[in-house]
């Protein structure tokens, strides 16, 4: 379920992208006003969640089709929520290298079992012959930005909204500018660290993108962090120059500057990271 204190990595696609039934269901979604803001799309997410589990956690139903929509150059894009797939996916990542008897209170074998087999039917059903690989187009990260996420965008396609009863600070790109600088990233990190957490880390994001249809839009939204932040940290905040000022310095071999954007992001962000233990 999503924190309200999270970030979010979302794909938006064209309808293009999707199959027939798919794109009519879309279009009449988007026609009767049933798209749902970024701003509200969390709290409802976890609203449906926490009613459709109910309160033994025994079974998995289905969750509402919902989604995120955007208008760019009069096209319609559309990124899915895709709710009971992230789900099942989220219910079998809690069990990880839990103790059994803990996975089971918190995880009870019924549910993970019609959760494995949600995930199974996602990426391997006969669905996939006919739409190919299905894709989950949001990523969530919780009291933080993920410093690789910064890494697909520029200071520049930065958008902050600062006003009474709206605070918003986000960046969109398009995919072919996000895939290019997640491959440039990549190429830098292997260069110069080989294969680090971090280098394996921006890979997989590189892979995530290319997904997806290359007409695509990518958006980093700092979500309900912009209520942990002040108006000038907001205004302030260049963590995506950094990263690419620190990608630069690995590029010239220049460490001492790569360290030093690189500990300025993790300061910045390990001061929010430490307000999910404030009582």
């Amino acid at each position: 379920m999503p924190s309200l204190f999270a970030s979010y990595l979302r794909v938006y696609e064209p309808l293009t992208a999707f199959d027939r039934d798919r794109q009519v269901f879309w279009r009449r979604y988007v026609r009767e006003g049933r798209a749902i803001a970024p701003t509200d799309g969390p709290g409802r997410q976890r609203t449906a969640v926490i009613a459709a589990l109910g309160a033994g956690w025994t079974r998995l139903p289905d969750l509402p089709d919902e989604a995120y929509v955007l208008e760019a150059d009069d096209t319609l894009l559309v990124c899915p929520w895709n709710l009971r797939v992230r789900v099942a996916e989220a219910a079998l990542s809690a069990r990880d290298g839990v103790p059994s008897v803990l996975a089971d209170a918190f995880v009870p074998p019924v549910l993970a079992g019609q959760a494995k087999a949600i995930v199974e039917d996602w990426r391997n059903g006969a669905k996939v012959l006919e739409r190919g690989v299905p894709r989950v187009h949001e990523q969530i990260a919780t009291w933080g930005v993920p410093l690789r996420w910064f890494v697909f965008v520029d200071a520049e396609e930065r958008e902050l909204i600062i006003r009474q009863g709206r605070r918003a600070l986000r960046y969109r790109t398009e995919i072919s500018k996000a895939r290019r600088r997640a491959h440039r990233g990549v190429s830098v990190l292997r260069k110069s660290v080989g294969d680090a957490p971090i280098t394996e880390a921006v890979e997989e994001g590189a892979r995530w993108l290319e997904e997806f249809h290359p007409r695509s839009v990518v958006e980093l939204d700092y979500g309900g962090l912009v209520d942990l932040l002040p108006d000038d940290a907001l205004e302030a905040d260049d963590s995506p120059k950094l990263v690419a000022a620190g990608l630069a310095g690995l590029s010239r071999g220049d460490a001492d500057a790569a360290t030093e954007a690189y500990e300025k992001l993790v300061a910045r962000w390990r001061a929010v990271q430490l307000l999910e233990r404030c009582n």
